[in-house]
């Protein structure tokens, strides 16, 4: 349904990985060398899918992960997929990168928000990001890590003659999708990162503009200083999202974080790198009880999110499986996508012997990572 109403060049952001895609395909391919084995006859009756983070109960493992230029895919996006996080007894955590401010949103969402926080240009930008997100209440700061290069995403050259300037063939793709056209564009044209905007220079507010401008700002300088400053910064609950090793982990632990989101971005920058899901176990051994161990990149049904929780997480950001219903259906199709999820979580808690969240263990999971991913075994799996 996204597919059909969404023009090619916003359906390519939303799925699209970097360089030749390595990431994003073995995000995927790695779930199938893992496989339940499940403990059977066991009265799972009054299971629940219901877990704590941060001394609160969530009503599902879920969070809703920061996506830029949300307000692409559906008017007021960002406020729509907030709402059905709420809607749905989940936190919801909006980007740097978005299309609505921050406080608006605070104001007309509700339920846990997260700030996620690119640190860009200025030193200026990151601390009104941090100050306004503290005076509107926001319940965690999500430090993003892992674009300090910004990456190439090959699809570009397909869509974009330059950045956001769209070739006369995707300009035409645009005029076969007029209910988009109406829903996004008018009257006021492409939304922009009006968190940050006030920043750019002057000749660099335009939608278009503001698309160059924005990758020659992502600071290749930052460093576990920067986690320092934060931490000593911010008085709320600290996240470092990307994390992938686990020296990394045990650096944001012993700076006193909150927690970590275990995350390559979803593949959308470094190429042939390694799934959260080949670091889980070894990093949730060591830390799971001293921090927050969440999870991201790849993830599409509720058999995947148990797999990683079952291996140590405590719970797992989704992204484009929520964007997918935002852009098929606005707010009631962000909370279908989530409410899909929510549902087969609890349906594989009951097909392996589980009741709640907690009977998960490693004890469920076998891993083969000799498995033929080409087999017709694999394609239907």
């Amino acid at each position: 349904m996204a597919a059909r109403r969404l023009p090619a060049f916003a359906l390519e952001y939303m799925e699209g990985g970097g360089e030749g895609e390595l990431s994003l395909a073995w995000n995927r391919d790695v779930f199938k060398t893992l496989r339940f084995e499940p403990r059977m006859l066991v009265d799972t009756t009054a299971r629940h899918t219901r877990t704590a983070l941060f001394g609160q109960e969530i009503a599902s493992p879920l969070i809703v992960a920061p996506t830029g230029h949300t307000n692409m895919f559906r008017r007021n996006g960002d406020t729509a997929l907030a709402r059905a996080a709420a809607a749905a007894g989940i936190p919801f955590t909006l980007s740097t990168m978005s299309n609505t401010r921050l406080e608006a949103l605070a104001k007309e969402a509700g339920g846990r928000l997260w700030m996620q926080l690119y640190v860009l240009g200025e030193k200026a930008i990151q601390d009104d990001i941090i100050r306004r997100a503290e005076e509107a209440g926001y319940e965690a700061l999500v430090f993003t890590v892992d674009v300090n290069v910004y990456g190439l995403r090959e699809w570009d050259r397909r869509q974009f003659r330059a950045p956001g300037r769209l070739t006369a063939r995707s300009l035409f793709d645009v005029c076969f999708h007029p209910r988009w056209v109406f829903d996004v564009m008018v009257p006021n044209g492409m939304p922009t990162t009006v968190n940050i905007i006030d920043h750019f220079p002057s000749d660099a507010r335009s939608s278009s503009a503001a698309f160059a401008y924005i990758r020659k700002i992502f600071r290749p300088d930052i460093t576990w200083e920067t986690v320092a400053e934060l931490r000593r910064r911010w008085p709320r609950k600290l996240l470092i999202k990307g994390i992938l090793s686990p020296a990394d982990a045990r650096r944001a632990a012993d700076l006193g974080c909150d927690g970590i989101i275990l995350s390559n971005h979803g593949g959308r920058h470094a190429d042939s790198c390694v799934s959260p899901m080949e670091v889980l176990s070894e990093i949730a051994t060591e830390l799971r009880q001293h921090m927050a161990i969440i999870i991201d990149s790849g993830f599409r049904r509720g058999s995947d999110v148990v797999k990683a929780l079952a291996l140590g997480a405590h719970a797992v950001m989704i992204g484009r499986p929520t964007l997918y219903g935002l852009a098929a259906g606005g707010e009631a199709g962000a909370r279908h996508a989530i409410d899909i999820l929510a549902s087969e979580i609890d349906r594989v808690l009951g097909q392996i012997g589980s009741s709640t969240i907690a009977d998960l263990g490693p004890h469920l999971v076998r891993s083969n990572p000799a498995f033929p991913h080409d087999s017709p075994v694999a394609e239907l799996y």
